[in-house]
C-alpha cells in the first residue's frame, strides 16, 4: 500500500487537476440539470469528477474510487478514496462562492486523509498541514452560545423542518451555506462551533470530518456514538456541544 506521504502528493496532483480545469470551464458547464433524485448536477461535476479520478488511478492503481456521479451503489470499498467533484452544485450553477471539492482517502471506512478547495474562495484545507486546536472566537459550549451550521435540510420534510424551527430559537445563531465539506471546514476552524448534516453521503463529509478530528474535536452520528458513513445524521464540534445536539436531534417531534 502507497505510503502516507505518497497518498497526500497524488491527493493533492488529483485535485490540482480539477481545480486547474475548474479555473478556464466556460459558463456552459455551469448548466443545471436534474439527477433521478431531485438534485442539482452539472456537466462541470461529472468533468471535475473525471479528471480528478483519472490523476488517482494513475498514482494510486490499487485504490478504489468512488466519486459521486459514478457511484454505483452497494457498501463501500474498506479503502478507497471519496471524491465529491463540486460539493455545494447548487451553489456553483447560480455563481455563487460556497462550493467545493472535496476528497478522502479511507481506510477500514476511517477517513485518514482529507483535501478540500474552495476555487472560488481561494482557499485550501488538508489534514497534515495545518496542525493543533481550532481558534474559538466564541468559546461557546452550549447551544444557546453557538453558532451551527445546517446543511442537508432539503425541501418538504416535516421532521427537518419542525427540527430546525427548533434550533432558530435555541441556539444563538444559524448559518445555512449549502455545502457539508465548508461546514466541516467551518467547524475545523473555529468560524463554526458546531454543524449538523443531515442525510450525509459518504463522500459529501469524508474529508472534511478528517479536518475536524484532526483538531480534537468529535463527529458523532446517531446515539452520540461515532459518525459511520452510513449515519443518517451528523453532528461536529466540541464534544459536549454535539453531544447537546444530537440529543436534540433525538427527540421525538
Amino acid at each position: 500500500m502507497t505510503d502516507d506521504s505518497e497518498l497526500r502528493t497524488a491527493a493533492e496532483e488529483a485535485m490540482d487537476a480539477g481545480v486547474e480545469w475548474l479555473a478556464m470551464a466556460g459558463a456552459q458547464w455551469r448548466e443545471r440539470k436534474l439527477k433521478p433524485s431531485g438534485e442539482e448536477v452539472t456537466d462541470a461535476d461529472i468533468e471535475v469528477e473525471r479528471r480528478v479520478s483519472r490523476v488517482l488511478r494513475r498514482l494510486t492503481p490499487e485504490v478504489p474510487i468512488i466519486g459521486e456521479e459514478s457511484a454505483a451503489g452497494g457498501p463501500l470499498p474498506p479503502t478507497c478514496w471519496l471524491l465529491d467533484p463540486i460539493d455545494g452544485t447548487m451553489n456553483f450553477t447560480r455563481g455563487a462562492p460556497g462550493y467545493a471539492l472535496s476528497l478522502a482517502f479511507v481506510k477500514d471506512r476511517q477517513p485518514l486523509l482529507g483535501v478540500i478547495d474552495a476555487p472560488a474562495l481561494g482557499r485550501h484545507w488538508v489534514t497534515g498541514s495545518t496542525p493543533g486546536p481550532a481558534t474559538e472566537p466564541s468559546g461557546a459550549r452550549e447551544v444557546s452560545r453557538a453558532v451551527i451550521g445546517i446543511t442537508g435540510a432539503g425541501a418538504g420534510n416535516p421532521r427537518n423542518k419542525a427540527f430546525i424551527g427548533r434550533l432558530y430559537g435555541e441556539a444563538y445563531r444559524i448559518r445555512m451555506q449549502g455545502a457539508m465539506s465548508m461546514d466541516l471546514v467551518g467547524v475545523a476552524e473555529g468560524w463554526l462551533d458546531a454543524c449538523i448534516c443531515i442525510g450525509p453521503k459518504p463522500w459529501d463529509v469524508a474529508a472534511g470530518t478528517a479536518l475536524v478530528r484532526e483538531r480534537g474535536m468529535a463527529v458523532l452520528g446517531p446515539g452520540s456514538r461515532t459518525f459511520t458513513f452510513d449515519s443518517p445524521v451528523l453532528v461536529a464540534g466540541r464534544e459536549a456541544l454535539a453531544r447537546e445536539l444530537m440529543d436534540r436531534w433525538e427527540v421525538p417531534l
